[in-house]
């Protein structure tokens, strides 16, 4: 993303609405645009050769098994679309179906040698700090760093 990309002008002052101050709405929208940054999904994608949606089931998939019920509480999606990715990444030998220990009905989905490696290789480029963050000084980068784990800690209440 470059920095035109984001709009930085500020709203003029006026009241609250819904009880969020404009600072605070101009604040979300540049941290939505740094996170939801589309050219580093690309990015991740055309390296990886996966859609984005495929390499974010690989990513959970890596941290844990999941039943498909799981898999696709996690994805944000239904059932049937989650049981197509995992086809997919299952046909590429990414994952593999396995049935649960406790429950002979329900299959387990976990990543193979081969996934666990594209998980890794997906992280490491999408744990890059995008640039302009990367330039900041070590002090704001602190200061920023309090406030976001602040505003994690509180939304997490």
């Amino acid at each position: 993303m470059t920095a035109d990309a984001i709009d930085r002008s500020r709203p003029a002052p006026g009241p609250q609405v819904g009880g969020v101050s404009d600072d605070a709405r101009v604040v979300w929208a540049i941290l939505r645009d740094l996170v939801l940054d589309n050219e580093r999904r690309r990015e991740v994608s055309e390296a990886l050769g996966l859609s984005f949606g495929r390499i974010r089931a690989i990513r959970r998939l890596a941290r844990a098994p999941m039943t498909m019920g799981e898999l696709a509480a996690a994805l944000t999606t239904d059932a049937p679309y989650a049981t197509v990715v995992v086809d997919d990444l299952e046909s590429q030998g990414l994952v593999r179906r396995r049935r649960h220990q406790d429950d002979r009905r329900t299959k387990v989905v976990e990543v193979t040698a081969k996934g666990r490696q594209l998980a890794r290789r997906a992280e490491a480029i999408l744990d890059r700090p995008p640039p302009g963050l990367s330039a900041l000084a070590q002090e704001d980068l602190r200061a920023l760093r309090s406030i976001l784990e602040r505003v994690a800690i509180d939304g997490a209440r």
